[in-house]
């Protein structure tokens, strides 16, 4: 796999799970990373000493996607601090785990995982754009849910899959327009990938069974970090505008009759 010394990533969400897998692997490729975190600040620490182990540099920026003045503060901070951002990987988004009917929701709940699951990331893309276009080249990562790009029904989940089915036309329609500048827009689908398997290697699930998976293990965060490297590969600039599941085959929308409960 080719290098990418002095190439910056910018991961959101990265102190913990999904995210720090993806730090760790475009690390050992030679990218420079800058750390977001909300609330996880020792962890986002640690990562980064880790991180400089390897010989790359390393840095933790506070904020909260679905909060526009974070937004522009963490990515001024990292352009202060690293020079700017070539690799984008939007890994942060807002969930609510407790399945619930749409009328359930109140309204500052629906702009919270609107922002932080699509007008967040877009205003991120944003700010990033005139960076990669001034180098030509640049890498935009979105993260979704499996089957996003059916734009299928998930019910007890209505906004987050709103706001994510959206960002797949955003990620289709942005990778069409940036595509002269050099720039790769792409979206992951991560399946049902849980706990402390998020931070996993394959080696260490690759005998376990995971009965509910056609693929018959666990998945891992190695999986989906695997395809973060791949299409940050200098080699993957004709890879753009995809929709790519990472689930072993696993539908995770499971569609439940009658009223959601808090037990569920």
């Amino acid at each position: 796999m080719a290098q990418r010394q002095g190439k910056v990533a910018l991961i959101t969400g990265s102190a913990k799970g999904l995210g720090k897998m993806s730090a760790i692997q475009l690390a050992a490729q030679g990218c420079d990373i800058a750390i977001n975190y909300v609330h996880s600040e020792a962890e986002a620490g640690e990562l980064t000493k880790w991180l400089e182990h390897l010989g790359v540099r390393a840095i933790a920026v506070q904020g909260d996607v679905s909060r526009s003045e974070d937004v522009r503060s963490m990515v001024k901070e990292v352009e202060e601090r690293l020079g700017g951002v070539d690799i984008l990987i939007n890994n942060a988004g807002p969930f609510v785990r407790e399945r619930r009917l749409f009328a359930e929701y109140d309204m500052d709940e629906i702009e919270y995982l609107m922002r932080g699951n699509l007008l967040g990331v877009m205003e991120l893309d944003h700010l990033v754009l005139p960076m990669m276009r001034r180098k030509q080249w640049g890498r935009i990562i979105h993260f979704g849910f499996g089957r996003a790009g059916e734009a299928t029904s998930w019910p007890h989940r209505a906004v987050y899959a709103a706001a994510k089915v959206g960002l797949v036309s955003f990620t289709k329609t942005l990778a069409v327009e940036e595509a002269p500048y050099g720039i790769t827009v792409n979206m992951i689908c991560p399946g049902d990938i849980r706990g402390a398997n998020k931070e996993k290697h394959i080696h260490e699930v690759e005998h376990l069974t995971d009965e509910e998976s056609p693929r018959g293990r666990p998945g891992t965060g190695e999986d989906v970090a695997r395809i973060v490297t791949f299409l940050c590969q200098e080699e993957s600039d004709f890879i753009t505008g995809n929709i790519v599941d990472v689930s072993g085959g696993l539908d995770p929308i499971r569609s439940i009759k009658g009223p959601a409960s808090s037990s569920q």
